[in-house]
């Protein structure tokens, strides 16, 4: 993968990623706000979203190479759109991202399909990272 400068100095993505589209759920408005900063500042179109329920709803309407979703708190609220996501697209890579780290959780959402469980805070090398490593498989082939 090659890097490039994006406008803010972050490092880019090299021009196969530029039109990659990804799915951000996360219930914290700065959270979701800061990582949807990072991805687009790197050449991701990114759809965001504050609720589970309309996440979920989402990946039926609209087409997405990503999904990025948080963990919601001890009881997962995140599994739904994780569930939908698989359900949808078993190909399609999904990140779980975490303000707790918890290894049961951890364990369901990587037996649930999650390609990658992260704990919150995320600089943008770790989230662009997180996210252009499971893309690089299905983009090498088309």
């Amino acid at each position: 993968m090659e890097a490039v400068r994006t406008r803010m100095g972050a490092p880019g993505l090299a021009p196969q990623f530029h039109r990659t589209k990804v799915l951000l759920v996360d219930e914290d408005a700065r959270d979701r706000d800061h990582y949807r900063r990072m991805l687009h500042d790197c050449g991701f179109e990114v759809k965001v979203c504050a609720d589970f329920a309309e996440g979920a709803a989402l990946l039926a309407t609209a087409r997405f190479d990503c999904v990025v979703v948080s963990q919601g708190g001890l009881d997962f609220q995140g599994r739904l759109v994780l569930e939908r996501s698989v359900a949808r697209d078993r190909y399609r890579p999904v990140v779980i991202l975490s303000r707790y780290h918890d290894v049961a959780c951890y364990l369901e959402a990587m037996q649930l399909g999650a390609v990658d469980y992260l704990e919150k805070p995320l600089s943008a090398i770790e989230i662009v990272r997180a996210v252009t490593t499971h893309l690089q498989p299905a983009h090498a082939a088309a």
